[in-house]
């Protein structure tokens, strides 16, 4: 492939998550054209009941998962029965999925309908007002802080199991382990919010005891997302944000930052 030529993704594929290209390498003044493993990105755009809601740059994989994660986390719907069927249909440049969902959920989000188009995973690109950006989250019941010995088996095991940021260095992940730390449960993105929503989508069909682990920092959107899914505790290798320790507070979420082997912080 010539690298003036466009990079296509064939998203009918089963594993459509890596695409191979061409590059020049540059290296101790040598340049050689050489192949690259790059995480897909394509526009994803989301209805409910043919109604567009949103368009996502996201990785075309895990897309009932994704869509169901992510109409739980935005508080669509409360419950992944309340989605009746989900369609996925490859787009020339992209990917479209419908879910089916009730004539009062359709209508109820009539009103609140919002074009998110954006940057990979950004979770408030169309939102009109800053009062728009918070919402009202139930507090959750208090659940356990997993050990330090769970948290380094699951962050042993993470970097083990994330196959596509493995071939691309590219990818954010997020997991759901037991309270010993075994890993359950594994989804990738170019977005950390939507490994998260894809996460949920797989959690709401698999309720289990267990917390989260991503592989990125903790902003708002992360904490609202877990809290609203019902998830009682997140933890985050990376740096928590202001508002993500306000808004676990106010949730009663267990916020962990900066997990890594032998340390972590707690900050909510």
């Amino acid at each position: 492939m010539s690298l003036a030529e466009p990079v296509h993704v064939d998203v009918t594929h089963a594993d459509s998550s890596v695409v191979s290209v061409s590059r020049l390498l540059r290296e101790d003044g040598v340049t050689s054209e050489t192949d690259d493993a790059v995480v897909a990105e394509v526009p994803v755009a989301m209805s409910f009941n043919d109604i567009s809601y949103a368009v996502m740059m996201a990785t075309p994989c895990d897309l009932e998962d994704f869509i169901r994660g992510f109409a739980i986390g935005e508080g669509i719907v409360t419950s992944p029965r309340a989605i009746y069927d989900i369609e996925i249909k490859p787009a020339d440049t992209g990917v479209a999925v419908n879910a089916r969902v009730s004539n009062e959920t359709a209508h109820r989000l009539q009103s609140r309908r919002r074009s998110m188009a954006g940057p990979s995973g950004c979770g408030l690109c169309g939102i009109e007002s800053i009062e728009q950006v918070t919402r009202d989250i139930a507090p959750l019941q208090s659940q356990a802080l997993p050990s330090q010995v769970a948290l380094d088996r699951a962050l042993t095991d993470m970097r083990a199991r994330q196959v596509v940021s493995q071939s691309t260095s590219g990818a954010h992940a997020a997991v759901w382990c037991d309270m010993e730390g075994n890993i359950v449960s594994v989804r990738e993105d170019v977005g950390r919010h939507n490994a998260l929503d894809k996460l949920i989508g797989w959690r709401s069909l698999n309720p289990t005891d267990g917390f989260v682990l991503v592989s990125s920092r903790a902003s708002y959107e992360m904490v609202a997302k877990a809290a609203t899914a019902g998830i009682g505790v997140l933890a985050a290798v990376s740096a928590p944000t202001s508002m993500a320790i306000d808004t676990a507070k106010s949730a009663n979420l267990k916020l962990i930052a900066f997990a890594s082997s032998g340390r972590h912080a707690v900050y909510a």
